[in-house]
């Protein structure tokens, strides 16, 4: 897709005046998100995303349109996979409820302008070195085991761990424990002290890039044009803060998510190797953005059925554990009565 610098300086004006809509109307004020304002928005950025893929399609980019849509869809189930994180900063961090979505709003800009030089740097690579390709499809497949390893691991003890940067903020510049509202810093007897919310707004959008490091890549492997990789990215993240509220309580339930993620990942890496050895002149097939997308958006689809399926079960099952215990229970308790002295 031929892309203009007019029609670059268009679109970062175009998503920035929608950031700006979304936190004037609903982020401005700090205040506990409903589920019925999460879903609105929630469905107002992905009405927004399709609109803009459409929008490709009418233009006449009916390939880019495709890729938009399959990156789209990538770029938001990788995404989801973050939000399991991002709720254990929020509890590492103690953050009162009121300002989560300021902290997910900063925090999640402070992502898109780092994905946006990842992104760059990469498309600098990809132009220069066709031999790229073999290193992304190599890593995604690796990624694509240490998720599957992941799953069948015990998580239950998790807890989020500070990267480096992180540890570098919080032992050079003095900070306060407690929260401020939405003050970044305070001055107390004389001195700038950061607080907490600064801290976990640094915490949510430079974690965010480490998942950079598998999702950039993914989306490379279905479309090289960084217009398309960037505007994806842009719509995936801008909406993920309405969508941590809307599923918080469902991510528990989609207990084969990373199954799916893997195959997806997996998916993509294969791809990759298809397209780099194609590069090289390499009689190999190239796999269409079509059956991309079909294959991304069937194993979603089957990934989300399954978990909710076996997550139904596990609940029915103990239920029916605790009821069986409650009958042995009472049963013991008759019992006793009737042969008590």
């Amino acid at each position: 897709m031929d892309v203009t610098l007019n029609i670059w300086v268009l679109t970062i004006v175009g998503l920035c005046a929608l950031i700006a809509a979304d936190f004037f109307i609903g982020g401005r004020k700090p205040h506990e998100v409903t589920t019925r304002e999460a879903g609105i928005w929630t469905a107002v950025w992905v009405a927004l995303a399709a609109l803009f893929g459409l929008g490709l399609l009418w233009m006449g980019e009916g390939q880019a349109s495709s890729e938009f849509f399959a990156g789209y869809i990538t770029e938001k189930s990788l995404s989801v996979d973050n939000l399991f994180v991002f709720i254990l900063i929020m509890t590492k961090f103690a953050v009162p409820t009121i300002y989560q979505q300021r902290v997910l709003m900063i925090g999640i800009l402070i992502a898109l302008v780092l994905r946006a030089g990842f992104i760059a740097g990469g498309a600098a690579l990809i132009s220069n070195f066709s031999f790229v390709f073999f290193l992304f499809g190599a890593f995604l497949i690796w990624t694509a085991w240490k998720l599957i390893e992941e799953a069948r691991g015990d998580d239950e003890d998790e807890e989020f761990q500070e990267n480096r940067f992180m540890r570098m903020v919080e032992k050079r510049f003095p900070s306060t424990d407690q929260y401020h509202g939405t003050r970044l810093t305070i001055v107390r007897n004389g001195q700038r002290l950061i607080t907490p919310m600064l801290v976990v707004m640094l915490a949510i959008g430079t974690t965010d890039l480490l998942f950079a490091l598998d999702s950039i890549p993914a989306i490379f492997g279905l479309t090289q044009d960084p217009y398309i990789v960037f505007t994806a990215n842009a719509f995936a993240l801008m909406g993920l803060r309405q969508l941590y509220f809307l599923i918080g309580g469902l991510l528990q339930k989609l207990v084969h998510l990373s199954y799916g993620l893997s195959i997806i990942l997996g998916f993509i890496g294969v791809k990759l190797f298809f397209h780099a050895l194609h590069e090289y002149d390499v009689p190999v097939p190239e796999i269409p953005t079509q059956v991309s997308l079909a294959v991304i958006c069937g194993v979603l689809v089957i990934t989300t059925i399954t978990s909710l399926t076996a997550s139904k079960k596990a609940r029915r099952a103990e239920a029916e554990a605790a009821v069986g215990g409650g009958e042995d229970g009472s049963g013991q308790d008759e019992d006793s009565l009737t042969h008590a002295p």
